[in-house]
């Protein structure tokens, strides 16, 4: 079986839903601007692109008609440039990657994108108009559960307390507080943001470019985390602090064949070594991880230890952590901003810099490529859980 390598990423700021500065930008064009990045940083023609697939977790509205063929469309690729839209929720951007790639292994292709979007500022959680199957709703409602209560399924049944949560969460902005001050966020391409105002009783547009994550909260501490209220039970412990921020973004990752690399006089960043998903409970979907890794890692013949780095999505701080122990790297070294030996989300993870659900699986895939290469991390693994109760993990390997 062929190599597939990734040979450029780049993913917008993460900005926050209707608060942000990405509230007014429509999807379309959070999307054109990472399909034009990763093929201007590769230093290739769009035409050698031969497909473009694009994971979205609410795919209708500004965001639907096969946005993975109308997206390359508007970035001016060619009518050559095929283009599809996948949808596996949380893990739709990852997905897309994991496709794409295995295209490429099989000797399918040579040159494609993966990518990831969710505008959800311009289409809400769930939809616009979700519509439930009702006998089985009847049946078995886990699988319409609200991610947040599934939260707080996994903390209590697995005993993640308030203050490991809160603990968690604040490290997490801590590390992303210090990537930003350190400017480590490299895959960040500046991203046109729109806005409107009101000049001569017209609304008159707006851009400003937009360059970081716009949800990173500095000034976190833990008192103030503790200060919070339950945001989904009342006597329960998932807040608004410890869960992930619900984000605007888009990101993209260009994936060739060794042919291709070679032809094309490339430098690859890594490649994609493996990709699985597993099943669980859907009223405890945040545990997906737990069963997605250990499954990856049996695969290719590794130990948890044996991975450099880990970007283990943040949904929610109780199921990161309750993933986090079963995989076996819990130990408090592995993930706090102030260790030397951080391995998981080491410049911080969704609960910080925001959770664009159809978009992280390849922003994360993104900030992996980042970091892999700035820190010589042989193997990176990324894992996402996916509501109704799934978990997937791809595995990546540094190019020498």
């Amino acid at each position: 079986m062929r190599e597939a390598y990734i040979v450029s990423a780049a993913r917008t700021p993460g900005c926050r839903r209707n608060k942000g500065a990405l509230a007014n930008t429509r999807p379309e064009d959070l999307i054109v601007t990472v399909l034009n990045a990763v093929i201007e940083r590769a230093k290739v023609e769009k035409g050698i692109v031969e497909d473009v697939m694009v994971g979205c977790a609410f795919p209708e509205a500004e965001q639907g008609l096969n946005i993975g063929r109308i997206a390359p469309q508007i970035a001016k690729f060619p009518d050559s440039v095929c283009g599809a839209t996948v949808n596996r929720f949380c893990a739709s951007g990852l997905e897309a990657i994991a496709l794409q790639a295995m295209r490429i292994m099989a000797g399918w292709c040579d040159v494609a994108i993966g990518a990831g979007l969710e505008s959800m500022s311009i289409v809400p959680m769930g939809g616009n108009m979700p519509r439930p199957h009702p006998e089985w709703a009847m049946e078995n409602p886990d699988v319409y559960m609200s991610m947040g209560v599934t939260a707080e399924n996994v903390a209590k049944r697995y005993n993640i307390t308030r203050e490991m949560q809160d603990e968690f969460a604040y490290h997490s902005n801590m590390k992303a507080a210090n990537a930003q001050d350190k400017k480590l966020f490299e895959e960040i391409v500046p991203t046109p943001a729109v806005s409107y105002k009101m000049k001569d009783g017209k609304y008159e547009k707006v851009i400003k470019m937009q360059d970081f994550d716009d949800g990173v909260r500095k000034e976190t501490t833990i008192d103030g985390l503790k200060k919070l209220k339950p945001a989904f039970s009342s006597t329960g412990s998932v807040t608004a602090g410890n869960s992930s921020q619900t984000t605007d973004g888009s990101a993209a990752v260009l994936i060739m064949s060794d042919e291709a690399v070679k032809k094309y006089g490339v430098k690859p960043i890594a490649k994609v070594k493996a990709y699985t998903v597993a099943g669980c409970r859907a009223d405890e979907m945040g545990v997906g991880p737990a069963y997605a890794v250990p499954k990856l890692l049996k695969m290719v013949g590794l130990k948890a230890t044996d991975i450099g780095l880990y970007e283990l999505n943040e949904a929610f701080a109780s199921q990161a952590i309750y993933s986090a122990q079963q995989i076996g790297i819990a130990d408090k070294k592995y993930w706090a901003s102030d260790s030397d030996s951080r391995i998981i989300n080491v410049n911080g993870g969704a609960i910080a810099l925001g959770h664009p659900l159809g978009c992280t699986g390849a922003k994360l895939a993104s900030q992996l490529m980042t970091m892999m290469r700035k820190k010589g991390a042989k193997y990176g693994v990324e894992s996402m859980c996916i509501g109704g109760g799934m978990g997937a993990a791809c595995l990546f390997e540094l190019c020498e």
